[in-house]
């Protein structure tokens, strides 16, 4: 099962950094490739994926825990019936928020974000293709990580 994780600080209060990841509204401003976000509710969201050849395609999350205490949230992509499928048994992404101890600048807030994408491979890519996974999702994880450490300059 091909897994990414990564963390970053960046220069954010962290229920600020909270606000913006947890939101999926915000999602086009700092997931790559995300154009838009569409039917968000409390638990599940629409994103419209814009491929690198200007196509649409859109994938369906759900939450599947949120705790705003602790600032930890799990959403998995809805794989069955769509085109994902062919490729995805599912696909899982956790993102977290935590406060770190003020250092270097005084009263620099900070906090450290961060995102895990685990995927559940189909057919011959569940051994074959993992590495290949595996690399393009820490790939879309740091782009994600270093649009967020831009928003918060």
């Amino acid at each position: 099962m091909p897994r990414s994780a990564r963390s970053r600080v960046v220069a954010a209060e962290p229920h600020e950094a909270w606000s913006l990841i947890s939101d999926p509204h915000h999602l086009p401003r700092w997931w790559p490739r995300v154009a838009r976000v569409e039917s968000v509710t409390e638990d599940a969201f629409t994103e419209i994926l814009r491929t690198q050849r200007g196509r649409d395609v859109r994938a369906d999350f759900h939450a599947l825990q949120r705790d705003d205490q602790a600032m930890r949230l799990r959403w998995a992509q809805q794989v069955d019936g769509t085109p994902f499928a062919k490729v995805l048994r599912s696909a899982e992404t956790e993102l977290s928020v935590k406060a770190i101890a003020l250092g270097g600048q005084a009263g620099a807030p900070r906090a450290e974000v961060g995102i895990v994408v685990s995927q559940s491979l189909r057919g011959l890519l569940a051994n074959i293709g993992a590495p290949l996974m595996k690399r393009a999702s820490a790939r879309i994880v740091e782009e994600a990580l270093d649009r967020l450490e831009e928003l918060f300059r």
